[in-house]
C-alpha cells in the first residue's frame, strides 16, 4: 500500500509541474509535505485511502508539537488537501477527511521593511570592487523593481530594455510580466553590465544578469548570503531577508499614494488580499508620522 501511495504521490507531483505550471521553489515545498506525510502513515501502519477525521486531526496536532509556524501547519495542510483532490478526481478515493479540517489561525505580521536611509547605508557598505558594484546592482534592482529574489537571479540580459528602463520578468506559474526600473538603477546597471560584469565572467558566456566570482548564475542563496554579510557591515538593527527590500518597495509605492491594484500587478501577486498586508504596514507609518508631527499629539503639550 506505501508503494501504491509513492505511485500516487509521484503522479500528482507531475501533475503540478505540467498542468498547473508550478515553479520548482513550489513544488519542492508540496513534495517536503508530502513525503513527511507520507512517512507518518508507514509509521502508524495507516493506509493512505482509508484515513479518517481523527486519523488528520492527529497529524496536524504532531506538526503543532513540532513547534511549526501557523503558516508551515497550513501550507502542510493545503498541500495533503490538494493531493486528496487530486485522488478523488482520480477516484482513488470516495471522499477526503481533510475538506472538514482547519488549520491554526495564522498569527498576523506585518512585514518588515527599511526606513530609505537604511537603504542608503547598505549602498554604501558595497563599495567600489567588482563584486561591490555587482552587490550594488542587486540592491538598486530590487529596490527599484520589488522582484522577488527568486525572479531576479532568473532574468537574462535578453529581458531588459535599457533603453525604455523595463524589465521582461517570469513570475509564479510561469506568468510574464514587465517591471521599471530608475535612472539611478539604470546607471549602475549598466556600469555593472559594461565594466564589472565582463571582469567577473573570466572569458565565460552566461546568458544571466546576475553571476559570482566564478563566472557562473548567481543563486537565490547566493543572494541571501550577499545581503546578509551586508547586514553585519551596517548598523541596522532589522532582520532583513531576502524579501526585505520587496517589502519595502511595496511600502513605499502604497505611501506614495500609488493604487494598490497598480502595486499588485507590480509585484506580480495572483491575489489583491496577498498585496492587501502592506496598507497595513502603510496605515502604521501613517500613523508614526501623525504622532510624530501633529502638535497635539504629545502628551506634554497642553
Amino acid at each position: 500500500m506505501n508503494l501504491e501511495m509513492t505511485v500516487q504521490l509521484e503522479d500528482f507531483i507531475d501533475f503540478l509541474e505540467t498542468e498547473k505550471k508550478y515553479s520548482e521553489n513550489t513544488l519542492s515545498s508540496y513534495t517536503r509535505d508530502l513525503e513527511k506525510f507520507e512517512a507518518y502513515l508507514k509509521n502508524l501502519h495507516l493506509n493512505y485511502r482509508k484515513l479518517s477525521y481523527d486519523d488528520v486531526t492527529a497529524y496536524m496536532l504532531m506538526l503543532s508539537k513540532e513547534n511549526l509556524s501557523s503558516s508551515s501547519i497550513n501550507r502542510h495542510l493545503s498541500s495533503i488537501r490538494s493531493f486528496y483532490e487530486f485522488l478523488l478526481k482520480k477516484g482513488i478515493v470516495t471522499s477526503s477527511p481533510f475538506r472538514l479540517l482547519k488549520g491554526p489561525k495564522k498569527e498576523k505580521k506585518l512585514p518588515n521593511y527599511l526606513q530609505y536611509d537604511e537603504f542608503l547605508e547598505l549602498i554604501e557598505a558595497c563599495g567600489e570592487t567588482d563584486l561591490g558594484i555587482r552587490n550594488r546592482m542587486i540592491l538598486e534592482l530590487l529596490f527599484a523593481t520589488g522582484v522577488r529574489v527568486s525572479e531576479a537571479v532568473n532574468i537574462k540580459l535578453s529581458d531588459i530594455d535599457f533603453k525604455n528602463r523595463e524589465i521582461k520578468i517570469t513570475g509564479k506559474g510561469k506568468k510574464m510580466r514587465i517591471v521599471y526600473f530608475n535612472k539611478t538603477c539604470q546607471e549602475v546597471m549598466s556600469k555593472y553590465v559594461l565594466e564589472s560584469r565582463q571582469s567577473l565572467l573570466k572569458n565565460k558566456k552566461c546568458d544571466y544578469l546576475l553571476i559570482n566570482h566564478l563566472g557562473n548564475s548567481l543563486t537565490r542563496r547566493g543572494v541571501s548570503d550577499i545581503l546578509d554579510k551586508l547586514i553585519l557591515s551596517s548598523s541596522t538593527k532589522h532582520k532583513i531577508s531576502s524579501h526585505t527590500l520587496r517589502h519595502t518597495f511595496a511600502t513605499l509605492m502604497l505611501n506614495e499614494g500609488m493604487d494598490i491594484r497598480e502595486v499588485q500587478e507590480l509585484l506580480g501577486h495572483e491575489r489583491l488580499s496577498t498585496t492587501n498586508i502592506y496598507t497595513h504596514v502603510s496605515n502604521e507609518e501613517l500613523r508614526r508620522v501623525y504622532l510624530n508631527n501633529h502638535p497635539r499629539a504629545h502628551k506634554n503639550n497642553p
